[in-house]
């Protein structure tokens, strides 16, 4: 195995390990188990507050998943009133997507919390430079998302 595959690997599972663990510290920290709510759907309501009106095709192309499971998480939103659907005019087989006003308060509220709380750690935790380090490895991971494999 080359070098670069092994620092790969190594930097792989780093950051599955570091993601696994923050994401876990933002639930906690938005509150989210008091609503019932899943990850998957929090990011999907944020996706659609800050996108409008959006396809469930889309949405699950942007969020890396199946459409059905797409499909099953605009449910759940719409089963909460957080989201609403309409038929596309364009298209009347497609659905679009929009979040009600419940679901952007909702997604408001959120990064609210969560902000605070990382805003206090990387304050109490770290140094001027690790947060300009921590800028830059955030760009290259949006990067990796956006990547295709």
């Amino acid at each position: 195995m080359s070098e670069q595959t092994t620092l790969a690997a190594e930097t792989a599972g780093a950051l599955m390990a570091a993601m696994t663990r923050l994401r876990a510290r933002l639930r906690t920290e938005s509150a989210q188990d008091e609503l019932l709510v899943t990850w998957s759907q929090l990011t999907t309501l944020h996706r659609v507050a800050q996108e409008g009106p959006v396809s469930i095709v889309d949405l699950a192309r942007a969020e890396h998943v199946r459409r059905q499971s797409m499909a099953e998480t605009v449910a759940a939103l719409r089963g909460q009133g957080l989201v609403e659907t309409t038929k596309d005019p364009d298209d009347a087989r497609r659905t679009l997507v929009r979040a009600s006003a419940e679901g952007a308060t909702l997604n408001a509220a959120l990064p609210l919390a969560r902000e605070a709380w990382i805003k206090a750690a990387l304050l109490a935790h770290t140094s001027a430079r690790e947060q300009r380090i921590l800028i830059e490895a955030a760009a290259i991971m949006n990067r990796l998302a956006d990547s295709e494999p």
